[in-house]
């Protein structure tokens, strides 16, 4: 069985800082000639700390410093426009080799909403490494026992709304498989986006009455609240049901459309050498087969799924696709 001007000044501001710092940590790891990414290595983590990027990220440095793979292990935060911002920073970093970025299905969905002109086929891929599972889940006071008591109540008023992540994220779009499943046109989705699981459980469990009244995002953001019995989850969106949780799966209520899956995956930098690209991947496999990482993805809920640079890079292929076929059916982006 199987995370006004003085607004303006504030944000550039951040950005800066951001920036700078990531800048700093490069020129720490790649200023001496003899580096590398066994002796010094950054890992982007496109989003603030805490989400599902930043969780992966810092297993993934647990994992390496605790099997001792690589000497200095930095995680670096840079968030924005669904890790767009991370991904042309990286982009940035031309021939860098000692530098890798978390990616996932968010990330695909950010470029296609954002219109960025740097696309996860403009660096290396590395490798995928797991499946992260996704949620419906309701206040433990709901009327809404079951999935299909939601869908019954949504096909007759379509204005619920339902909220989760940031626009186009795989909450965005696991809610619009599930309006389909609904018999409801996903483009009139009233979908409610939140910056993360904390904002979203704000919303859901608020004393005045939350803004929505089911919520769809990853299993992590709410594990803790649904073991405490404050949410109650309808459904996870996973091939089988997690372990240790009786919680169905979307396929199982037969609802087999419901099925996006967000993964977690590394890219590096373009321009590296096949050398560079050689030693990244051997890391990482190294990681992925210690027994701290094994830890960390039971921990978390993860799901393994290996896929190596070829296969990888086929992966984000035919995920673009998928991904831009369900944004342009929901309205966030036009079919042209």
């Amino acid at each position: 069985m199987i995370g006004d001007k003085g607004l303006l000044g504030a944000g550039i501001g951040l950005a800066l800082v951001v920036t700078t710092g990531f800048f700093a940590v490069q020129d720490a790891a790649g200023g001496d000639e003899g580096s590398r990414a066994r002796s010094a290595l950054t890992v982007i983590a496109p989003a603030a700390a805490g989400g599902g990027w930043d969780l992966a990220a810092r297993e993934f440095q647990q994992a390496t410093r605790t099997e001792s793979i690589v000497n200095n292990v930095q995680v670096v935060n840079v968030p924005g426009a669904g890790g767009t911002i991370g991904l042309g920073q990286l982009a940035r970093l031309d021939g860098e080799p000692t530098t890798v970025m978390v990616t996932g299905a968010a990330m695909v969905g950010g470029v296609e909403m954002g219109g960025s002109p740097v696309r996860l086929s403009d660096v290396t891929p590395i490798a995928r490494l797991t499946d992260d599972f996704e949620v419906i889940a309701v206040p433990a006071d709901s009327p809404w026992q079951t999935l299909d008591d939601f869908l019954r109540a949504w096909e007759e008023d379509p204005d619920i709304p339902v909220g989760g992540g940031s626009a186009g994220s795989p909450d965005h779009l696991v809610a619009g498989q599930l309006a389909e499943a609904a018999g409801l046109d996903p483009a009139d989705l009233h979908y409610t986006p939140h910056a993360g699981g904390g904002e979203l459980t704000i919303s859901l469990l608020s004393d005045a009455g939350g803004t929505v009244q089911i919520g769809v995002t990853g299993f992590n953001d709410f594990r803790d609240l649904i073991e405490g019995g404050r949410l109650r989850a309808l459904a996870v969106v996973a091939p089988e049901r997690l372990d240790g949780f009786d919680i169905p799966t979307t396929a199982e209520l037969g609802y087999p459309s419901v099925d996006l899956v967000n993964w977690r995956g590394l890219v590096a930098a373009p321009g590296i050498t096949d050398e560079d690209r050689a030693e990244l991947l051997a890391i990482t496999e190294e990681m992925y087969g210690a027994e701290s990482w094994q830890e960390a993805t039971d921990r978390n809920y993860w799901q393994p799924n290996w896929a190596g640079p070829e296969e990888f890079a086929e992966f984000l292929t035919d995920e673009e696709v998928r991904i831009r076929t369900l944004m342009t059916d929901l309205g966030l982006i036009s079919g042209s």
